[in-house]
């Protein structure tokens, strides 16, 4: 076991957290230096000063009480030592080994899941995101009512207990139950109503590009550079909870929506998965999908390999994919060329110095198909179903010229090959 004992003093509004994460040498892929690292990110998220770190090296956790008696001793004294109110562990822990755990402990004791819900808890500001996270809390909630009343006189509030908050912990299972049924309800509306909205895009012949990626890697940073909004962004993890999706103009003046999503994390709760079914289909129903990575983390890999589970697990591991590598401009000009060569067909971009916009939006034109070709269409001057067509060309194409005949109409003009057969019974010649 290895601790370090933070060298400054946290603000006393802030809760003291110890970090507690168990690792096997035999695992090369996991270093559990740099999961501790995310961890620490995590409980800054939800408001916590890191004053302990500790790692222990063991095959496997202990079934009742993850460290082993031993451990668990060491941990406590460190504890009292550093004055910490709350020990997260990077893992899940069972009902039965948190309880065993605040008993030894005698400190409120949070798991990973538990401090992810809590962030969304806190990150949360529409009703649809704060549907969803109930939702989540609730499902993670269920099983671990037992003794969950003590627990909460003797602990109080802080990390783990935001959301359904203190009167939820209370209820028993069958009032849980009922309020899970309700936001179930309210949920499958919220589904209904996005899918309504995706059907009308696709009706419009909007084509839609959703932004991808672990948290942090800079998604909302590109959102905004591509699509001039001023969403919030930040080094935080998990600001975006809720998509945004707004236009992007081409150069030749079409448009197609660019969607923001929530970011995705090493072992995302399955709560979190199921609870934001109703966002993450945005991304399964998109027609092409910008995978941001941050190029400069020594997780790259990691985190690409946990977005793609996650994508697969929402049904979007179909979706046609880009991988933009944003953050260049932080990679020394011999690892830039190493991901260039890695990774063929990918992008190299720096959404915050702006390099590399123009490449990205090539990408999407090339990517979706609206590459032009260039046709000249007649359409009869009567009737309503021909002006309507006429009006839908000149949304979807690029008008070259317009000449009005006695009784029809001429127009010549650049559209999407992927559109040609909706105007294949006006098409003269391309």
């Amino acid at each position: 076991m290895r601790s370090t004992l933070s060298r400054s003093g946290p603000p006393e509004s802030r809760e003291r957290a110890a970090l507690v994460g168990l690792f096997s040498r035999s695992s090369r892929s996991f270093d559990p230096d740099h999961a501790l690292d995310e961890l620490a990110d995590l409980a800054d998220a939800a408001g916590a000063e890191v004053a302990l770190r500790v790692l222990q090296d063991r095959p496997k956790p202990d079934p009742a009480t993850f460290l082993g008696s031993g451990k668990l001793r060491m941990l406590a004294t460190a504890c009292d030592e550093a004055r910490v109110d709350t020990v997260i562990f990077d893992n899940e822990l069972s009902p039965a080994q948190t309880r065993n755990l605040e008993e030894t402990l005698e400190r409120k004791v949070v798991d990973r899941t538990q401090l992810i819900l809590d962030i969304f808890a806190r990150r949360a500001r529409t009703r649809e995101g704060k549907l969803q996270v109930e939702l989540a809390q609730l499902k993670y909630l269920l099983p671990r009512l037992v003794g969950a009343n003590a627990a909460l006189s003797r602990l109080g509030g802080g990390i783990g207990t935001r959301g359904p908050g203190e009167t939820k912990l209370e209820t028993d299972r069958r009032r849980i139950r009922h309020r899970l049924s309700i936001l179930s309800e309210e949920i499958d509306t919220v589904r209904r109503r996005r899918s309504q909205l995706r059907e009308r895009r696709h009706k419009a012949s909007v084509p839609t590009v959703a932004l991808v990626g672990y948290t942090n890697a800079g998604k909302t940073t590109l959102f905004n550079l591509l699509t001039g909004d001023e969403a919030v962004a930040s080094d935080a993890l998990f600001v975006t909870l809720d998509p945004l999706v707004r236009k992007v103009k081409l150069p030749d003046r079409r448009e197609l929506l660019v969607s923001d999503t929530v970011g995705f994390i090493e072992r995302l709760p399955h709560q979190l998965v199921a609870a934001f079914r109703a966002t993450l289909e945005e991304v399964a129903g998109a027609d092409l999908l910008f995978h941001v990575i941050d190029a400069s983390s020594p997780d790259r890999d990691r985190h690409v390999e946990a977005v793609r589970s996650v994508l697969a697990e929402v049904g979007a591991g179909r979706v046609p994919t880009v991988d933009v590598f944003n953050k260049c401009d932080k990679l020394e000009a011999a690892e830039l060329a190493r991901v260039r060569t890695l990774n063929p067909g990918s992008l190299c971009v720096s959404a915050l110095t702006g390099n590399g916009r123009d490449e990205v939006i090539a990408a999407m034109e090339t990517r979706l198909g609206l590459d032009t070709a260039r046709v000249t269409m007649t359409f009869p001057l009567a009737g309503d179903d021909a002006r309507e067509r006429v009006t839908e060309l000149y949304r979807l194409g690029r008008i070259l010229s317009h000449v009005a005949n006695e009784d029809s109409v001429v127009i010549d003009a650049e559209i999407p090959r992927r559109l040609l057969p909706r105007f294949q019974s006006a098409k003269g010649q391309a």
